[in-house]
């Protein structure tokens, strides 16, 4: 073989070991940012457990409140704080199964706020009125904080699917991560009725 074509080659194989080394080590850096942003994620709904946690005290104080519904809070709060995955394994199926307990834990809090509409002496309660402002600001907290899990998901995603890194992406176990979707029949408008 001549030395000119042993040089290509040698070339050729470092201009591709070079290549590989910083797919490699530009999607370490995005799964750093994944799992970054889901650690943000979990503190976002933490906080909103554990400030869920105060309301129920404040509401069990209340005279004659529906034991119902307090169970029903406390059983999804236990729920959705059960549902722990690993930063390194964020599969649609984890993802689904986790914001499926956080969407029962915001179903039973929403049934909890409604019901106390009825109840005027808790609302008077400041620590209730207090908590009442803070629960809109975990929310939209909550919401901001899956916004960006999603960003860095797909822009993790992108580099894996796409051509030439698909090539190696399975080889390095770089692995899709999930999203956060919205709720099932959030794309319709609720239908408002002054009867």
């Amino acid at each position: 073989m001549k030395r000119s074509t042993l040089f290509i080659l040698l070339g050729l194989v470092a201009l591709v070991g070079f290549w590989a080394m910083r797919f490699y080590n530009g999607t370490i850096g995005l799964d750093e940012d994944v799992k970054k942003q889901w650690s943000n994620v979990e503190n976002a709904y933490q906080l909103r457990a554990d400030k869920t946690k105060n309301l129920l005290e404040i509401v069990k104080g209340a005279a004659d409140f529906e034991k119902e519904t307090l169970t029903a809070v406390v059983e999804a709060r236990s729920k959705a704080t059960s549902v722990n995955i690993d930063a390194n394994d964020l599969s649609p199926e984890n993802i689904q199964a986790f914001q499926q307990a956080q969407d029962q834990f915001s179903g039973a809090l929403s049934r909890l706020l409604v019901t106390i509409e009825r109840y005027p002496d808790l609302k008077a309660v400041a620590a209730f009125r207090d908590f009442q402002a803070q629960y809109e600001g975990m929310e939209n907290r909550i919401g901001v904080e899956r916004r960006k899990y999603n960003d860095v998901a797909r822009n993790f995603n992108a580099r894996i699917k796409q051509f030439p890194g698909n090539l190696l992406a399975g080889m390095f176990g770089f692995a899709e991560k999930g999203y956060f979707e919205a709720k099932e029949g959030t794309d319709e408008a609720p239908d408002i009725s002054f009867k």
